[in-house]
């Protein structure tokens, strides 16, 4: 008779067979099996909040192999991921499969290798009851908010849209970005920049005029300005002060889920969603060469910064290997997590540090190579010593002007020499100066009084929303992704280009809650729920006084705002357009719909005419001629298709270029990023080229 062991993606299940053997058998439940029923609330909350689960439809025949497998086994053990949503699932599980609750058979992989394996067979323990309520309280909730709220919004702005207790917090964010972007009013100031040589060099450096008299002196003006540029007419530049010092650079932390996300964003450009998926395959396991199927990194649901001290002694290993002992610290370099932190998981890390991206590129998708390559640099330099930079400041003055400049420059490279943290808003970087000592006259080579104006705040990024979600409490790593998916999809924001900009269906939505459901968009509140839920978790609040102290002021602010908005509906403001209606010549407008924006005409209801939103690319179909549009998906991914369609059935992922194919006088296109290439689609040609020969 063999042991059962489940887990939740047949992945997972293929690289634990291959460890456990033959006296295991190792069965997927793919995902969740039991949920809130889709139909119904599901929620009896007369009765303390019970929830009223449901296998969930088309898992029949799963469910009775499960059932089957489980009667005939000796022992079952329920391995289903170790974060909330993991136990509530083996909590089901075990319901379903009737196993006691209190058993001993629950097993936790923090990473799917041989040892990791082995440890969390050895490690068995009893469903964690607290973290199963603390999903539950999070669903329920979340349910709550969803029916009862969604249907308010049905009736008084539009069908089919939908509020939630993360998402709508963070379309406000982004609403209440925009808005202070529309209301920034743009302050004019200037600056004084010279440019100066040294006496022992001819190459030039920049220098910043600071203030006068050793006093901050702002320029606010053209007039101030030209004032102080009249002042330093035939001005010596002399050197009155140099001071220099080592500054110390340490490497960023290892990964969280969120800083994953974010980084991910900014250096490859992946969505959230797109890096979760590739962190999941590298997670559950890949079929690597000569080592099979074989987890690569440790689990990435994790807002911990931990690392286990045999992930850092074979990390200082490869190092001094690899760059020599002056590369490795004096001492263990540790992470503080944040308070709030749940510490069961480590920092997400490679699960054999000494396993370079490049040994294993051949046995990865593109995604997962960027993405393990990714938190493997990150890693080992998070393990790597400091960087040592000389800086540099330097004062002068010219004619009781002050002015000053600074540079740096690489004392020892460090953890650099492998990696180094992107930023939102890079920094201009300092130069490096040339030798200059106390009392040198300078040369002036240039001097210019030039004109600035105040910028307002940037968009939203996912990058930067993510980082915001974090910093006030809103989420937790496992939901970003979802909700920045959920918020694109309900159309309450859209990207354009790397940015995240409401909608005016985001506009209308969130100022009508903020109007009547103030908490429900409040981020402090929100933030609040959350510490809450992570209360239950640990065992310090009970889950259901959670949602009773919720629920009671929720139920009476909808019903104020059903009274408050009785008879009244919420019109979603039109934008107009240059577009001539075809058929009555108004202007037409965009609208939003169940499926995204499209033109209306302004004439409607008396002219009822619609077109779809076409974006032209300005390339030329290759196998008809005609115009070569740029579309979307059904699940909102750009592609490039011929404006004949569906007469002419063209269609590309790859970009069209301004530029004609040398062969055939084609539109060419661009596949892949960087280390892509150009190519013509013209059935036949066959011309293409590196985008490294360009």
């Amino acid at each position: 008779m063999s042991n059962l062991v489940i887990v939740e993606s047949p992945a997972k299940a293929k690289t634990i067979k291959k460890y456990l053997g033959e006296n295991f058998e190792v069965i997927a439940s793919m995902g969740h099996i039991r949920d809130l029923p889709k139909s119904k609330i599901g929620v009896d909350i007369e009765n303390n909040f019970q929830p009223l689960y449901t296998d969930i439809k088309g898992k029949e025949t799963l469910i009775k192999e499960l059932t089957k497998q489980a009667k005939k086994s000796e022992k079952v053990y329920l391995a289903t991921d170790p974060d909330r949503e993991g136990e509530a699932i083996s909590w089901h599980l075990a319901q379903l499969l009737k196993l006691d609750v209190n058993d001993i058979n629950r097993i936790a992989f923090n990473e799917i290798t041989k040892s990791g394996i082995q440890s969390g067979m050895a490690n068995p323990r009893k469903i964690n009851i607290d973290l199963v309520n603390a999903q539950q309280a999070r669903r329920i909730l979340d349910r709550i908010v969803g029916y009862k709220l969604s249907p308010f919004l049905w009736k008084k702005v539009r069908r089919g849209l939908s509020a939630g207790r993360v998402q709508s917090v963070a379309v406000r964010v982004i609403v209440d970005r925009e808005n202070e972007i529309k209301d920034f009013v743009s302050q004019e100031y200037w600056s004084i920049d010279a440019s100066l040589t040294a006496p022992s060099s001819r190459k030039t450096f920049a220098a910043k005029f600071v203030g006068i008299n050793g006093k901050k002196t702002e320029l606010p003006t053209k007039e101030k300005t030209d004032e102080i540029l009249k002042k330093l007419e035939n001005a010596e530049y002399i050197v009155t002060g140099i001071k220099k010092s080592v500054h110390k650079k340490s490497p960023a932390a290892p990964f969280t889920t969120s800083t994953m996300q974010q980084e991910a964003s900014r250096k490859l450009g992946f969505q959230a969603r797109r890096t979760m998926k590739a962190a999941q395959e590298l997670y559950e396991g890949v079929d690597v060469k000569n080592l099979g199927a074989v987890g690569l990194i440790t689990y990435m649901r994790t807002d911990s910064l931990r690392i286990s001290n045999e992930a850092r002694v074979a990390a200082y290993g490869f190092i001094e290997k690899k760059y020599g002992k002056d590369y490795v610290p004096d001492s263990p370099r540790m992470f503080k997590s944040k308070s709030n932190a749940q510490d069961a998981h480590e920092a997400i890390r490679p699960t054999m540090p000494e396993l370079t991206p490049d040994e294993i590129k051949s046995s990865l998708s593109s995604d997962q190579y960027k993405l393990y390559k990714l938190v493997w640099e990150r890693f080992i330099a998070s393990q790597m010593a400091n960087a040592l930079m000389n800086t540099v400041s330097v004062d002068i003055l010219a004619n009781e002007c002050n002015f000053k400049a600074s540079g740096y420059s690489v004392k020892f490279d460090g953890y650099t020499a492998l990696y180094e943290e992107s930023k939102d808003e890079q920094s201009e970087e300092n130069s490096v100066l040339p030798e200059i000592s106390n009392g040198d006259i300078l040369k002036m080579k240039k001097l210019d009084g030039n004109q600035h104006f105040t910028q307002p705040p940037a968009r939203f990024t996912e990058a930067s929303l993510i980082k915001t979600l974090e910093e006030n409490g809103i989420g937790r790593p496992s939901t970003y992704a979802p909700t920045i998916t959920t918020i694109i999809a309900r159309l309450y924001v859209e990207r354009d280009g790397k940015q995240l900009k409401p909608t005016s269906l985001g506009d209308v939505t969130t100022e009508l809650m903020k109007e009547h459901f103030k908490k429900i968009v409040d981020v402090k509140f929100t933030a609040g729920m959350e510490n809450s839920l992570d209360e239950v978790e640990v065992g310090k609040k009970d889950w259901v006084d959670t949602l009773k102290d919720f629920y009671g002021d929720f139920e009476q602010t909808l019903s104020t705002a059903e009274t408050a908005m009785e008879g009244k509906r919420v019109k979603i403001p039109d934008e107009e357009t240059d577009v001539v209606c075809d058929l009555c010549g108004k202007k037409m407008v965009i609208k939003i719909g169940r499926f995204g924006k499209f033109l209306a005409c302004s004439g409607f209801p008396e002219c009822k005419n619609t077109k779809k939103i076409v974006q032209e690319t300005g390339g030329l179909c290759p196998a008809c001629g005609k115009k070569v549009l740029q579309k979307k998906s059904k699940k909102g991914k750009k592609y490039f298709g011929c404006e004949d369609n569906p007469t002419c059935s063209f269609m590309t992922w790859n970009t069209p270029i301004a530029e004609k194919c040398p062969r055939c006088g084609s539109t060419l296109f661009k596949k892949g990023g960087k280390a892509g290439k150009i190519l013509c689609e013209k059935s036949g040609c066959g011309y293409e080229r590196g985008l490294k020969d360009d």
